[in-house]
């Protein structure tokens, strides 16, 4: 683990909130010289701290309006059960991230669709169709009114 201290911290909370800053900005808004804000930044780079930049992409322009955030159970807790499970959600555009998580369920997903029908489609046609599911439990999100996803 990379110990940072607070000008890195600074750093790494203004590019999360704005990827395509320029590092003259960024040097300005953290208070160092343009050189060495940029060293920094290729220090957390190389170090693996920052693993990428991204666009944030604004699903309703993209058609896909209708978001859910999914629970599913599965019926074996063995490790062969889990990558079966894996194998199938990488290939399901409609899912947009797929976490193993504790509880009472071992995943949960974050599912984006066009609208009700084409993801009542999804549940049905794929989630329902998937010999390790034993359960699945849906979410449906009516606002977000914070969403710090990058």
């Amino acid at each position: 683990m990379t110990t940072l201290d607070q000008i890195s911290q600074h750093i790494l909370q203004t590019l999360s909130r704005s990827g395509r800053i320029s590092n003259l900005e960024l040097a300005e808004r953290v208070g160092l010289s343009p050189s060495a804000c940029l060293r920094r930044v290729q220090d957390l780079e190389r170090s693996g701290v920052i693993k990428g930049y991204r666009a944030v992409l604004d699903p309703q322009q993209m058609g896909a309006g209708f978001v859910a955030y999914v629970t599913v159970g599965l019926n074996a807790h063995t490790k062969a059960a889990q990558e079966a499970f894996e194998r199938s959600i990488a290939r399901s555009p409609e899912v947009r991230e797929c976490h193993n998580i504790t509880g009472a369920v071992e995943y949960l997903l974050r599912v984006e669709a066009a609208d009700l029908a084409a993801y009542k489609a999804f549940h049905t046609e794929v989630l329902g169709t998937l010999p390790q599911v034993h359960s699945i439990t849906s979410y449906v999100v009516m606002g977000s009114p914070k969403d710090e996803r990058a």
